[in-house]
This record gives structure tokens, sequence and C-alpha cells, in this order.
């Protein structure tokens, strides 16, 4: 557990100064993926759903 946290933080950061200097290529969706999948194993993973769930119902209830 403790490796899949600090690979997830490393990738984190990874995407985060690839989305700061806008340089996502295709090979980096790849990296993201493993990223979701390595964050999926973690502590945080229920901390993650509930957030993707909070968002996802106050966008079913926008009206336009």
């Amino acid at each position: 557990m403790l490796v899949s946290m600090s690979a997830a933080l490393l990738l984190g950061l990874l995407i985060w100064f690839l989305l700061r200097i806008r340089y996502l290529r295709r090979a980096d969706v790849l990296l993201c993926g493993v990223f979701g999948f390595l964050v999926a194993r973690t502590v945080a993973a229920p901390l993650v759903q509930a957030l993707l769930v909070g968002v996802g119902s106050f966008l079913g209830q926008l009206r336009f």
C-alpha cells in the first residue's frame, strides 16, 4: 500500500507538471491511466469516488 501511495503521488506530480507546461501527448494518456489505477488502490479511493459521485449528481441536477 505504501509503494502504491508513493507511486500515485509521484505520478500525480508528474501529470500536474505536464499540464502546467501544456505538454501532454498520447503516451501521457497512458501515464494518466496508470495514475488512475494506482489511486484506485490507495486509501484515497473512497474519497475520490465520493467526490465524483457528488459532482455527477450536481451536474445531473442542472437544468438548461
